[in-house]
């Protein structure tokens, strides 16, 4: 079982920087409020404001602000401000140590997947999949409060209907994942990732039809999709096709690249580059029950 840092508590403090795009106070300021009308404390990391072409300031000082905050204990979470890009660029020279002595979590999602693999692959810490301050005013209301209830440690419980593509069944393992782009960028590398009796989450944004395909290609002939516990899928926002069409949408590709294999299947999960992008634990032992009618995951 992954270490599960402490839940937040009133008083706590939240660092909230950026690994990867550009950001101003300005857009994150809805979500300063919002924390601190939770009753945490909210630290502005140095990366906050800063420009370095499209980037939160150089990969120097990125890496700086991130270790700042890994290695403070009395920071009890980080939240990445936005997405982007970015993170890659200074993963690998990031002391994560900090984490295990003073364990803290991790939200965001996107480019922060590289994060997240590392976190609960590596590192052996669960982290959590969210939305991230530029997004809360366009987020739904149960988005924000799902991310809410699992920063605080309130049990959070997903029904969703069901969808013509899903394969039923039930299924228990540790949920790994994350963006289905940067899981095929880290594939083959020393990020690389274990999915042996896991629970597989996968979400991703304008992203060309044929590529998904050729993703999902990636992660089949690498192993990733054999030996699965179940797979999950999210919100695949935003999808592009040629002008001669590739002939399936993005759920349809996958569906038919997971065709061969008995676990459980699960198609339209509220969470991604959606207005309901809800918060999951990432490397949480989880539950999934896929039924004709419904899909509830645990």
């Amino acid at each position: 079982m992954l270490l599960r840092p402490p839940y937040l508590r009133a008083g706590d403090t939240i660092v909230i920087l950026s690994t990867a795009r550009k950001v101003t106070v300005e857009e994150i300021t809805p979500a300063i409020e919002l924390f601190e009308s939770w009753g945490l404390k909210v630290r502005l990391g140095k990366t906050i404001g800063l420009v370095h072409h499209q980037f939160a300031g150089t990969d120097a000082e990125r890496e700086a602000d991130l270790q700042a905050a890994v290695s403070d204990p009395d920071v009890r979470a980080i939240m990445c401000a936005r997405g982007g890009y970015g993170t890659v660029r200074m993963m690998d020279n990031i002391d994560w140590t900090g984490l295990l002595s003073h364990p803290k979590w991790f939200c965001g999602f996107s480019d922060m997947t590289y994060i997240h693999v590392h976190l609960n692959q590596t590192l052996g810490v669960q982290t959590m999949h969210s939305t991230v301050p530029v997004f809360f005013p366009k987020n739904t209301p149960g988005a924000i409060e799902t991310l809410r209830k699992q920063l605080f440690g309130e049990e959070v419980v997903f029904n969703f209907p069901a969808q013509s593509l899903n394969r039923t069944g039930t299924a228990k393992g540790t949920l790994i994942g994350g963006n289905l782009s940067i899981l095929y960028s880290i594939t083959g590398t020393k990020s690389g990732f274990n999915t042996a009796g896991k629970i597989l989450y996968l979400e991703d944004i304008d992203e060309y039809l044929y590529h998904v395909d050729r993703m999902m290609m990636n992660l089949k002939r690498s192993g990733k999709l054999h030996g699965l516990a179940g797979l999950i899928v999210g919100g695949m926002t935003d999808m592009k096709d040629n002008a001669i069409p590739f002939g399936k949408n993005a759920e349809e590709i996958i569906a038919e690249h997971v065709s061969e294999f008995s676990y459980p299947v699960c198609f339209g999960f509220p969470a991604g580059h959606i207005a309901d992008n809800n918060t999951i634990v990432l490397g949480k032992v989880t539950r999934m029950e896929v039924s004709l009618q419904e899909v509830t995951v645990i």
